[in-house]
């Protein structure tokens, strides 16, 4: 059963990932992704590594994937276009790939199986430890200090990525919370003595 559930997941990251390549709808590439990142979950799960998995579905799955989908379908990208640039592209694109696939087959054909690779697989956590407890040990004991600073690293970045997009346009009406607060209902209000039959 094992076995067969390897097999079904491979494949399905393999056919996910292809037909997000392919894919000339931009929608269904990245539910392509989505079914891509499920299937490697389920691989992670298949080799005992819960906590990756969950990680891949919380953060890929329901961060990045849906982030993606939303932008796709909320802006108005012209695909005409850009589907006009990348074929200026393609003769570079192809000869890169060709060089990647050939990469691929070397390291494939110099392949050699480790004899002890399924027991070093099978003892990567301690026996009287679950690997999301060990894998929480190490990153907050004895990796706490690089931790915390790949931490703080993500926070400037998201920092400076906000820093950079922010822009203060002049023709939008903003609200200003102080001068609401601080006002003064003397010189904000007026009153008129409308008298019947007239108008203001």
């Amino acid at each position: 059963m094992s076995a067969f559930a390897f097999y079904l997941f491979a494949i399905c990251v393999v056919a996910g990932g292809f037909f997000t390549v392919i894919s000339r709808n931009p929608v269904h590439s990245v539910l392509w992704l989505i079914l891509a990142f499920l299937s490697s979950s389920g691989l992670f799960v298949l080799l005992g590594a819960e906590f990756v998995a969950m990680l891949m579905i919380v953060v890929y799955v329901g961060a990045v994937a849906v982030l993606f989908l939303f932008v796709v379908m909320m802006l108005d990208v012209d695909f005409a276009e850009l589907k006009a640039e990348m074929a200026k592209y393609m003769p570079l694109a192809l000869l890169i790939g060709v060089v990647i696939l050939m990469q691929f087959v070397m390291a494939y054909g110099a392949w050699e199986t480790n004899p002890a690779a399924d027991g070093l697989r099978a003892q990567v956590t301690p026996v009287d430890k679950h690997n999301t407890e060990a894998l929480g040990a190490i990153l907050y004991d004895q990796y706490f200090l690089l931790f915390q600073l790949s931490g703080l690293i993500l926070l400037v970045a998201m920092i400076g990525a906000i820093v950079l997009t922010l822009r203060h346009r002049t023709d939008v009406k903003r609200q200003d919370i102080l001068a609401q607060i601080y006002r003064d209902p003397a010189k904000a209000m007026e009153l008129k003595d409308v008298k019947p039959g007239e108008g203001l």
